[in-house]
C-alpha cells in the first residue's frame, strides 16, 4: 500500500533570514532507507532545499511518519512503503514516482543493513541478507530507475557506500563487501550512464550516530577504539552527510561523476 502526503509550496524555500534555499528547487528525489538516520536526514535536507521528495522505507510506520514530519514544516514528501530486495516493491515505488511526474531527478540509494559475525562462522543466511539489502538493491534501483533517471536530462544518483570500504573492524566482513561493491559498481554504472547525462557519485560515511551504528557508538569501550582513529575525535551526525549529499545532488557538483567522498571526520587518512 502507499500513502502520499500533500501539501501546498512555492518552488522555493526560505530561511530564517529571508534568502531563498532552492538549490534543488524543481527537483524530484527518492531516498531509500529514509524512515530515519541518515536517509531521513538527507530527505529533510532536499525538502529544504526546494526538492519535492519519494521517501522509502521498509517500515511503513516510520516513513509515514517522516513524511509528514517533512510536509508539517512546508515541505514536499511522499511516503512509499517498499522493501527493496523485492523486485516488485522496487518496480512498484518508481511506478509511483512515473505516475506523479514522469522523470525522476535524483536517486539516493541508502537503505542498508549491518550483520556482525565471526567470518569463520558465518551462515550463509547472515551474508546473503546483507549484501541482497546493501548491494543488490542498489543494482535494482538503478537498473529499474534509468529510464526515469533518463527522461530528467540531468540525473543524479547518490549510493551509500562507507568507509568500512576502505577501513575494516573484526565480525564486518559482510558488510565491508557489500560496501566496497557499491563503491565499485557506482564507478561503473557512472561510465555507463554519462552518455545519458546521469551522474553517478557515492559517499563513504565514517562512523555516524545511527540506530544502525548504536551498538558500538554507545560502547564506552568500542567507541573510545573509534575515536582514537578518527582526527575530528567525534562521531559524524546524519545531517552532516546530508550535506555532503545535497552537494552531489546539486548543479554545483555538474562535472563529477564516478567519485566517492569521504565524510568520516579523517578516519580514512589513519594507518
Amino acid at each position: 500500500e502507499y500513502h502520499k502526503i500533500r501539501c501546498g509550496l512555492s518552488d522555493y524555500l526560505w530561511n530564517r533570514d529571508g534568502n531563498i534555499m532552492g538549490r534543488l528547487a524543481g527537483k524530484i528525489a527518492l531516498v531509500t532507507g529514509a524512515g530515519d538516520g541518515i536517509g531521513l536526514a538527507i530527505a529533510k535536507r532536499f525538502a529544504s532545499s526546494g526538492a519535492e521528495v519519494f521517501l522509502t522505507d521498509i517500515d511503513a510506520k516510520a516513513v509515514i511518519a517522516a513524511a509528514e514530519g517533512i510536509a508539517a514544516k512546508g515541505g514536499k514528501a511522499h511516503a512509499i512503503q517498499a522493501d527493496v530486495t523485492r523486485a516488485e516493491d522496487v518496480a512498484a515505488m518508481f511506478a509511483v514516482v512515473e505516475k506523479a511526474h514522469g522523470k525522476l531527478d535524483i536517486l539516493v540509494n541508502n537503505a542498508g543493513v549491518s550483520g556482525r559475525a565471526d567470518f569463520r562462522n558465518m551462515d550463509d543466511a547472515v551474508w546473503a541478507k546483507v549484501i541482497d539489502v546493501n548491494l543488490n538493491a542498489v543494482m535494482r534501483c538503478l537498473r529499474d530507475g534509468f529510464p526515469l533517471l533518463k527522461a530528467s536530462g540531468n540525473g543524479a544518483v547518490i549510493n551509500l557506500s562507507s568507509i568500512m570500504a576502505h577501513k575494516h573492524t573484526r565480525q564486518m566482513s559482510n558488510y565491508s563487501a557489500s560496501k566496497a561493491a557499491v563503491a565499485a559498481l557506482s564507478r561503473a554504472v557512472a561510465l555507463e550512464y554519462a552518455p545519458f547525462h546521469i551522474r553517478v557519485n557515492y559517499l563513504c560515511p565514517g562512523w555516524v550516530e545511527t540506530a544502525l551504528t548504536k551498538r558500538f557508538t554507545s560502547n564506552p569501550f568500542i567507541a573510545k577504539a573509534l575515536l582514537q582513529q578518527t582526527p575530528m575525535g567525534r562521531f559524524g551526525l546524519p545531517e552532516e552527510i546530508a550535506k555532503a549529499a545535497l552537494f552531489l545532488a546539486s548543479d554545483e557538483a555538474s562535472y563529477i561523476t564516478g567519485a566517492g567522498l569521504n565524510v568520516d571526520g579523517g578516519m580514512s587518512v589513519t594507518l
